[in-house]
């Protein structure tokens, strides 16, 4: 099956592509979109793979779904469209780096957050697609097969690399991870139900930039 997709990650997992699982994904999410609204637009849904070739992630961030507002999901985990307000989450995201790192708070920065994406951060939702106004709605039909393939692939063929896992969704999908070639970081989930048991003061932007300078990478610039 043919995805419009980078071409390197379409070379990591063309066997995904052509998994039964993945063709009856694909006819579902075509149906949905024939259907009724559905976010991303279909041209973001791998966006966050087409910012970020396979050879070039650093750090990996793992989000549940894609935002389901009217014009807020663009493809990565827990970004939105410059033009739209920033979400709770993104906006305590932003908090604990200005703590962490020592940046001022500032609005100049709208949540897009491609500058992160084309600097190696892998910003993946477990499912990449939703159904407007009904979160969940796409779980439990392929998406979380074909992403769990994803960070399995990226433990396996990379090292070095830093995985946020944040919330216990998030921390499940880190069974894939090998702990002993990757650098492993875990807090509660930045919402405001759950960011002050944990979220908060977890240092992790800080924590990633360290590990990534002591194995000469690059570091982040959060800001």
């Amino acid at each position: 099956m043919h995805v419009k997709i980078e071409p390197s990650w379409a070379e990591k997992l063309k066997g995904e592509f052509e998994k039964e699982y993945f063709a009856e994904l694909t006819e579902f999410v075509k149906k949905e979109y024939k259907d009724g609204t559905v976010y991303p637009a279909p041209k973001n849904i791998f966006r966050a793979f087409d910012l970020c070739p396979f050879d070039k992630v650093k750090v990996v961030i793992l989000g549940q779904d894609p935002y389901h507002g009217v014009g807020q999901a663009n493809g990565l985990a827990f970004a939105v469209e410059d033009s739209q307000a920033v979400p709770p989450s993104l906006q305590n995201i932003f908090k604990e780096i200005a703590s962490d790192c020592g940046y001022p708070m500032s609005t100049k920065h709208g949540g897009d957050l491609t500058r992160w994406a084309e600097q190696g951060v892998l910003l993946l939702n477990a499912t990449l697609t939703v159904r407007a106004h009904s979160a969940g709605s796409h779980q439990g039909k392929g998406w979380e097969q074909f992403t769990d393939a994803v960070i399995r692939t990226l433990s396996e063929e990379r090292e070095h690399l830093v995985f946020m896992l944040w919330g216990n969704y998030a921390k499940a999908k880190g069974a894939h991870i090998d702990r002993t070639k990757h650098l492993v970081l875990e807090a509660p989930h930045p919402s405001p139900f759950s960011a002050y048991s944990g979220f908060f003061g977890c240092k992790h932007f800080s924590k990633a930039n360290e590990y990534l300078i002591s194995h000469n990478e690059t570091p982040i610039d959060w800001l």
